[in-house]
């Protein structure tokens, strides 16, 4: 009985992390259950405008896509690589700041982003053009 819950145990650590979809151009991240957008949008935008484009996107057969918080964001820096700090199953990723979902508290007309540089967070007003990369429940 032991030796079946090792085996379990190992063979969950080597299919933790993400799940390419060549044919949807989507990410499944096994442990969070998100699914992500694979690619990054096809151009820069203010935050008003990254909501827009996340909520009416269309992908995968899904439309109920929505601009990631800043949780949900940083969950994607691997720390053990740079430039891009994200796992190499994400495709046309740029090394730099994506916006979050996310405004910050102390003033509504900021929110944060994500560096996929270093991995780094950071606040800048909502007017900046940053990249964006749109997320989803999963299953």
């Amino acid at each position: 009985m032991k030796i079946i819950f090792l085996v379990m145990i190992y063979l969950t650590s080597i299919y933790a992390g993400y799940i390419r979809d060549n044919t949807n151009n989507i990410i499944v991240d096994t442990t969070t259950k998100l699914v992500w957008q694979d690619n990054t949008s096809p151009s820069t935008m203010d935050w008003t405008t990254a909501i827009s484009y996340c909520e009416a996107l269309s992908l995968g057969g899904f439309s109920d896509w929505r601009l990631a918080n800043i949780t949900e964001l940083a969950s994607l820096v691997d720390y053990t690589t740079t430039s891009p700090s994200i796992s190499n199953k994400f495709q046309n990723v740029y090394s730099s700041d994506y916006w979050t979902s996310t405004t910050t508290k102390s003033n509504t007309s900021n929110a944060f982003y994500v560096n996929f540089l270093s991995g780094n967070r950071d606040k800048l007003a909502k007017t900046t053009s940053k990249n964006v990369r749109c997320v989803r429940a999963g299953q």
